[in-house]
């Protein structure tokens, strides 16, 4: 079986002089690989493919057959890496943290935590319309059961 720390040093080479990040690299036991990136801005299919001829280059299948995946970090998918919550501060998310799911804005990134600041309209005690308020939440990243990148068509 080919080792999951052979095929990301392999990535990791490859990617590390670019803006680039690993988002995941998963080799199962009949050595299906799957590499997903990201970047700032964005991936493109050139750039994937750049990244499975690196790949191939560096693997032997005459030693070990394999299947090869390469490819972006899907837009909705739950982030993986401290990066995906970088790439999106200031953008809205959604958090799934103690059964309770949380959307706003991301904010506040740092190694340990993150923050989200909801937006609710609330009707203050003895007022005739609601308000807006503004309330941030903070997560640490092992607490919560995800985080994902929210889509909005307006």
């Amino acid at each position: 079986m080919i080792e999951q720390s052979i095929v990301r040093q392999i990535v990791s080479d490859y990617i590390a002089d670019s803006e680039y990040f690993i988002v995941d690299v998963n080799v199962s036991k009949d050595n299906s690989i799957v590499v997903e990136i990201d970047s700032n801005e964005g991936v493109s299919i050139d750039y994937c493919a750049e990244l499975t001829r690196h790949i191939e280059s560096q693997l032997d299948r005459e030693v070990e057959d394999y299947e090869l995946e390469v490819g972006s970090a899907g837009l909705t998918s739950p982030f993986k890496v401290l990066e995906q919550y970088r790439k999106y501060e200031g953008e809205e998310v959604e958090v799934l943290a103690d059964g309770v799911k949380h959307q706003g804005i991301l904010v506040n990134v740092t190694d340990n935590t993150f923050g989200v600041e909801e937006t609710k309209m609330v009707k203050p005690e003895g007022a005739k319309r609601k308000v807006e308020v503004k309330e941030t939440f903070t997560f640490e990243y092992d607490k919560i059961k995800y985080t994902k990148y929210t889509i909005r068509f307006k």
